[in-house]
């Protein structure tokens, strides 16, 4: 069994203040959490650990993009016409417990299922390129990322706190791969055009639109399936909200946090 929680679209700072506090909060519960959301406004999201300097603010400004710094590390992930997952654990759970990479591979063989569900072609990336990587998540795949035609479908990250495990990615089901190119500080080769031979929405790999709705169902019957698991429809306990606002005011929408780095 675990929980289910669909979200409603909310802004960068409630969003990942509301991962934060679920993974705070993950040994209260006996059962993992499976989280599904959406952005707005659009959010450009930063790794725990990357230079803001990454950033290029002013094009953020002037498309009225928020930006947000994770939780989880990582690089840069423009948010927009996507899903958003994340799964939360204790340490100890049996399926999601051990090494970073093993619960890595675990989540993405849930992926992998229920995304062969919209398009067969889904593989996952088995090896890390050597060369250099750019300040967006989306330019390289790292170990057991979802994939097409070696293109990258699907950029995770995961962070360990207190004892708990949160991972959460993006799902693209539309590419704006343009204004990505603007609002980060990339290298000049790395134009829209370069980022279109190495990312994919659902769409294109589809050949047809995706809905939210679709890839919703598909990704919790990936889930399902994969590990025989059963879905308990949820929300969140006055205690995670509680702790969701905290965090909202004393991080997320915290400029010193935000700039950090």
């Amino acid at each position: 069994m675990w929980r289910y929680i669909v979200s409603a679209a909310a802004d960068g700072a409630t969003n990942m203040a509301i991962d934060h506090a679920l993974v705070l909060h993950a040994n209260q519960s006996p059962y993992p959490t499976l989280r599904i959301y959406r952005w707005q406004p659009a959010c450009l999201s930063i790794g725990a650990f990357q230079p803001y300097s990454d950033v290029n603010v002013a094009a953020c400004q002037q498309a009225q993009i928020e930006i947000v710094r994770r939780p989880t590390g990582g690089r840069a992930i423009l948010h927009d016409a996507e899903l958003t997952y994340s799964i939360t654990a204790p340490n100890s759970n049996p399926l999601l417990g051990g090494r970073v990479l093993k619960t890595y591979r675990t989540i993405s063989h849930g992926l992998l299922v229920g995304l062969r569900q919209l398009v067969s072609t889904v593989d996952w990336a088995t090896s890390t390129s050597d060369g250099p990587k750019s300040a967006a998540c989306f330019d390289t795949p790292s170990d057991f990322e979802i994939t097409v035609a070696g293109r990258k479908l699907v950029g995770s990250a995961q962070t360990r706190t207190r004892g708990a495990i949160l991972q959460h990615g993006t799902v693209l089901l539309q590419a704006d791969r343009q204004q990505l190119s603007q609002v980060l500080h990339l290298p000049t080769e790395l134009d829209s055009a370069a980022l279109a031979e190495r990312l994919i929405a659902l769409d294109e790999a589809a050949q047809r639109p995706v809905s939210f709705d679709e890839a919703q169902q598909a990704i919790v019957a990936g889930f399902a399936t994969a590990f025989n698991l059963e879905f308990q429809p949820d929300q969140l306990t006055e205690q995670e909200l509680a702790t969701a606002e905290r965090l909202r005011h004393e991080r997320y929408t915290n400029p010193e946090w935000l700039q950090r780095r």
